[in-house]
């Protein structure tokens, strides 16, 4: 592995693979409820990404409750069961060490909602060169 990928630089091609292997078996896990925990049966949560460090021995997982409601509770419930999340997924990834997982809530939906509403704002558009919309006042 180059020093770029331990300087913050892209990640390997390795990084990505087991990231997405994660993702999937912690979707997999979440979505046939094999985790017992109310909060977890009352949400439903979806892993939009995964991040391994360099040495993959740690996986940042990223979740997101629909509606981005209830985001700390779940977050907190997932903490709480992070030993059997962590046996499940080296069950299901085949690694020499099982990755210590970590729990975040994503915003980048959040971040492209801001985006589209700002792409979407007449200013914008206006010196982008669209014409405007019916009801709006061109220059």
């Amino acid at each position: 592995m180059s020093r770029a990928h331990h300087s913050g630089g892209e990640p390997s091609q390795r990084m990505l693979r087991v990231a997405e292997l994660i993702r999937h078996a912690m979707s997999d896990l979440l979505s046939r409820g094999d985790i017992v925990d109310p909060v977890l049966e009352t949400n439903v949560v979806t892993i939009p990404q995964v991040r391994m460090s360099p040495d993959l021995k740690l996986a940042t997982v990223y979740v997101l409750p629909l509606g981005g409601l209830n985001v700390e509770p779940v977050l907190q419930a997932l903490d709480r069961h992070k030993k059997f999340l962590r046996q499940e997924v080296a069950r299901r990834v085949n690694l020499k060490f099982a990755p210590d997982l970590r729990f975040r809530n994503d915003t980048g939906f959040d971040s492209s909602a801001k985006i589209d509403a700002l792409l979407d704002s007449p200013k914008v558009k206006r010196d982008l060169g669209d014409k405007p919309a019916d009801g709006e006042q061109g220059e």
